[in-house]
C-alpha cells in the first residue's frame, strides 16, 4: 500500500524539519509533541522556514499556504494512529523509543509502517518492542532536514522487502537521495564520520596542530566545507560523545572511543555552538574565536 498519510512523533529540531518536508512533498502530516508549548515552538520553526523560502521566491505564497494546510500539530498519540507511516524523532534514548513504539503498536493498524530517525541506536532492538518487526525501518535524516539532501534508509534482518522498497521510494518523493544501509550501529555516515572527528581531537591532544590549523588543513587541503573541530561544535560535543559511546560499546574498537579531551569538555558543559563554547568561543557568533588547550 502506497504511503499517503504521515505521522511524526517529536516536533523538535529534527521532527519539525521532517514534518515540513513531508508536508511540502504533498503528504498530509500530523506531528505530535508531549505539550502544547512544544507543538507551538515546532510550528513556529516551520513557519519561519516557510516564510524564508517564500521571501527568497523558492516557493509562492500559495504553495506556502498549501504546505501549512497539510500540517497538523497535536499532543495526542491517537491523532497519528491512522497514519500509513509514523516517523519517530524523540530523545535519543533507547528505553524512551521502545516505550513509544510499544504504545503505538497497540493503537495503530497492522498496516502502519514504523520508522526511527535515530542516528546511532539499533533499529532491531526498537522493533522488538512491537509485534511488527517486518514493518520497522530506520529513516535517518540530517540536520537541517529541509536543506540536507541525504536520508539513510536502514533495513534490519526482519524488515519485509516490499516495506523497505516503499520507504526507499518515499525518501525519493521527499526530494532526498535515499541510501540503503544495514542495521549496523552508526549506519554509513556516522560509521565513517565519527572516527574522523575523534581523530581530529586526538590530533589536537597530541599537538599535531592548533585548532585553526587542523580545521584549515581539512577545509582547504581536502575541500571539506568546514573543518572537523568546527563541525564538532556545530553537531554538539555532547551528541558526538554519546554516539561514540554507543559505537564503542557495539564494536569495542579504539577508533570509536572518545578521547579524554572530549569527555572533559562535555563534563565542563562545553558542548559547542549551542552552549556558547566548544573548540571555539561563540561570544560573538559571527566571529568565533579558537580556544587554546
Amino acid at each position: 500500500m502506497a504511503i499517503q498519510k504521515v505521522g511524526v512523533v517529536g516536533c523538535g529540531l529534527m521532527g519539525s524539519g521532517i514534518a515540513q518536508v513531508c508536508a511540502a512533498a504533498g503528504f498530509p502530516t500530523v506531528v505530535r509533541e508531549v505539550s502544547a508549548e512544544l507543538v507551538d515552538k515546532g510550528r513556529k520553526g516551520i513557519e519561519k522556514n516557510l516564510n524564508r523560502l517564500a521571501e527568497k521566491g523558492t516557493i509562492t505564497e500559495a504553495v506556502k499556504e498549501e504546505i501549512r494546510g497539510r500540517l497538523k500539530g497535536t499532543t495526542s498519540l491517537e491523532d497519528v494512529r491512522n497514519s500509513d507511516l509514523i516517523i519517530e524523532a524523540i530523545i535519543e534514548q533507547l528505553p524512551a523509543k521502545r516505550e513509544l513504539f510499544s504504545a503505538l503498536d497497540k493503537i495503530c493498524p497492522p498496516s502502519t509502517i514504523f520508522a526511527s530517525n535515530t542516528s546511532s541506536l539499533t533499529i532491531t532492538e526498537m522493533a522488538t518492542a512491537t509485534k511488527r518487526p517486518q514493518r520497522f525501518v530506520g529513516l535517518h535524516f540530517f540536520n537541517p532536514v529541509p536543506v540536507m539532501k541525504l536520508v539513510e534508509v536502514v533495513r534490519t534482518i526482519a524488515t519485509d522487502e516490499a516495506v523497505y522498497e516503499e520507504i526507499v521510494a518515499f525518501g525519493a518523493k521527499l526530494g532526498k537521495t535515499a541510501v540503503r544501509a544495514k542495521d549496523s550501529t552508526g549506519f554509513i555516515v556516522n560509521r565513517l564520520l565519527v572516527p574522523y572527528l575523534l581523530d581530529a581531537i586526538r590530533a589536537l591532544e597530541e599537538g599535531a596542530g592548533s585548532i585553526e590549523d587542523i580545521d584549515n588543513s581539512m577545509r582547504l587541503g581536502c575541500g571539506h566545507p568546514m573543518g572537523p573541530l568546527t563541525l564538532l561544535d556545530f553537531v554538539g560535543l555532547d551528541t558526538t560523545y554519546y554516539i561514540s559511546q554507543i559505537m564503542f560499546d557495539e564494536f569495542k574498537e579504539k577508533r570509536f572511543a572518545a578521547p579524554p579531551l572530549l569527555k572533559r569538555m562535555v563534563l565542563a558543559g562545553w558542548n559547542g555552538r549551542k552552549s556558547g563554547r566548544g573548540f571555539y568561543d561563540y561570544a560573538d557568533p559571527q566571529k568565533p574565536r579558537a580556544l587554546k588547550f
